[in-house]
């Protein structure tokens, strides 16, 4: 098991060496104000801030109205949404509701979103989130990293979640149960209706059972289903509807106009990776990843693990105050012993390489010791200095070491036109034809057969839907 002594380095190298006027691994627009407390910096380091101001609007207005009308309205305090193609929302301890825009476009109507940020707003009015804090661990907040890492190496490459507690904790039946009430309850005070909530607990179980879905939906894994969810929101939204005495809004093609162009999945423009090779587009440079190692992209940093979880290599900015100042605070944040820095040159441009026995206390023992062994690289790329820190245990070490080169020894300037224009796809509104199914309609709209099933729960839909003349429904592309 990975010593989570390696946690305390990487957050370490997070925040000093990160925080510079350096470019970060992903480009993300400054964080714009929102309505009532701003939304904590380390968030928006973790997944990026979304770059659209209708959709932020939008969400502060319907926050806002919900807030108002719930059981604590001063401490709900803000709402954002955030540059992930993950399927989550999730509400912190201080009062913030955050929604991914992949969540965001999963939604097909109005009263699904009023919804689920009634679940979250429910969460905050509860105090769900304090009690949870004061006897829990903090999760693998609204990251996907706990689903596609070994869970020996999450520890290692979530320091930042770890220590702010961001993202979601594990609710139990009682708190989910609560909010699903207060959802309901919410969502039919402003106006619309809180069956949809019901509804879009299907998509996401669809798209957690689809293997051809773009994103795993973690809002399930960190608010547990149950089987008699579905049926229990349904019948509450029922009462609410006949309490209202009127027609709750659903107000579908609304929804689906406002979201018209919001990127889908990974934003390649942000990194990607594609045979083995991390590119990226807008600060074009690439490098191997070790093959069959996992990875996930984040603004502040590019992960990489071994998938039986003993190696992780990490990409980081580490600034622009020159190799050997940052050589210097690298060893120092990692806390290497006898370390030893050899500078080199990698396809041109200047390097340091870095090797050290990482001190740290034995999570077991209790006492200090040899938990680590590294060997890393600082690269100098124009102005901006890029870390490859490569983490294995002492005994480990010549099993990985030269994966940890090979992969820094990679980073070249990338020039390949087709990989620099790369683009992300975006959700596409589409107007139906009298007799179509759904999948008819998504084959005249070039959509190939094989991404019908994952379009199909996009749109909250069965591939045989019939739809009506003048039905809105989703596509995605270019």
């Amino acid at each position: 098991m990975l010593p989570t002594a390696w946690s305390a380095a990487l957050l370490a190298l997070l925040l000093p060496l990160a925080d510079s006027d350096t470019h970060s691994t992903r480009t993300a627009p400054a964080a714009a104000p929102v309505q009532g407390a701003q939304p904590d910096p380390q968030v928006i380091a973790q997944f990026g801030l979304l770059d659209n101001s209708k959709l932020q609007s939008y969400i502060d207005q319907k926050g806002s109205a919900m807030g108002r009308i719930s059981d604590r309205p001063a401490d709900v305090k803000g709402f954002t949404i955030v540059d992930s193609p993950i399927i989550n929302a999730f509400a912190t301890p201080d009062g913030h509701v955050y929604f991914t825009r992949g969540i965001m476009a999963h939604f097909n109507n109005e009263a699904q979103f009023s919804g689920v940020l009634g679940h979250e707003i429910g969460h905050i009015t509860a105090r769900h989130g304090q009690k949870q804090q004061t006897r829990s661990t903090i999760a693998n907040g609204a990251l996907i990293l706990g689903s596609i890492l070994s869970k020996r190496v999450a520890s290692v490459a979530q320091p930042a979640s770890q220590v702010i507690g961001l993202g979601l904790l594990k609710y139990g039946r009682d708190d989910e149960n609560e909010s699903d009430q207060l959802g309901v309850k919410y969502s039919s005070k402003i106006g619309y209706d809180p069956a949809s909530m019901a509804d879009f607990f299907l998509t996401l179980q669809r798209t957690e059972q689809s293997s051809g879905a773009a994103t795993i939906p973690t809002f399930l894994s960190s608010h547990p289903n149950s089987a008699d969810r579905y049926q229990r929101v349904k019948k509450l939204a029922a009462t609410a509807e006949q309490q209202a005495g009127r027609q709750l809004a659903t107000n579908r093609d609304q929804y689906l106009r406002m979201i018209e162009g919001l990127p889908y999945g990974d934003n390649p423009r942000e990194g990607y990776v594609e045979g083995s090779v991390f590119y990226h587009p807008d600060l074009k440079f690439q490098f191997p990843i070790p093959s069959g190692w996992k990875s996930q992209n984040s603004p502040s940093q590019f992960q990489m693990a071994e998938p039986n979880g003993k190696a992780v290599i990490v990409l980081l900015p580490a600034g622009n105050k020159g190799l050997d100042e940052t050589a210097q605070a690298l060893a120092q944040q990692l806390n290497l012993q006898n370390a030893q820095a050899q500078k080199t040159t990698i396809n041109g441009f200047p390097a340091v390489a870095i090797q050290g026995d990482q001190v740290g206390q034995d999570q077991q023992t209790g006492q200090q010791g040899i938990v680590a062994r590294s060997l890393s690289y600082l690269i100098q790329d124009g102005q901006s200095i890029y870390a490859f820190v490569g983490l294995t245990s002492p005994a480990a070490f010549t099993s990985y070491a030269d994966d940890f080169q090979r992969t820094a020894q990679g980073y070249r300037r990338l020039t390949e036109a087709s990989k620099l224009n790369r683009q992300p796809e975006r959700v596409r509104i589409k107007t139906a034809k009298v007799g179509q199914t759904l999948s008819q309609a998504l084959t005249a709209n070039g959509v190939p057969a094989k991404r019908h099933e994952e379009m199909a729960i996009l749109n909250g839909m069965k591939t045989t839907d019939k739809l009506t003349a003048g039905m809105l429904f989703k596509v995605v592309g270019q």
